[in-house]
């Protein structure tokens, strides 16, 4: 596996990815990779997971991207616990 994390998008329709840790959840319009860089969303439509390779650390995604947006992993934690917070006051 390689020490970084990179990607390379090809015509918003292609990516591959380097240093992924994990695949959090996806959907047609939002995937969520835990990378060595911290969580990435990319968000679309039509995506899909076309190749994973925890082992080598890859992924490969096809579909429509609109936007990609890092954030840390406390980040995304603390925002769960703060909206599961509100619902059961």
């Amino acid at each position: 596996m390689e020490n970084g994390h990179s990607f390379s998008l090809t015509d918003r329709a292609r990516a591959t990815f380097t240093g992924v840790n994990d695949v959090k959840s996806f959907d047609e319009t939002e995937v969520v990779l835990s990378t060595k860089q911290g969580m990435l969303t990319i968000q679309g439509s039509s995506l899909h997971v076309k190749r994973l390779s925890l082992e080598k650390g890859e992924a490969d995604i096809e579909g429509q991207v609109d936007k990609m947006m890092y954030s840390s992993a406390d980040k995304i934690k603390d925002g769960y616990k703060s909206f599961a917070a509100r619902i059961f006051r």
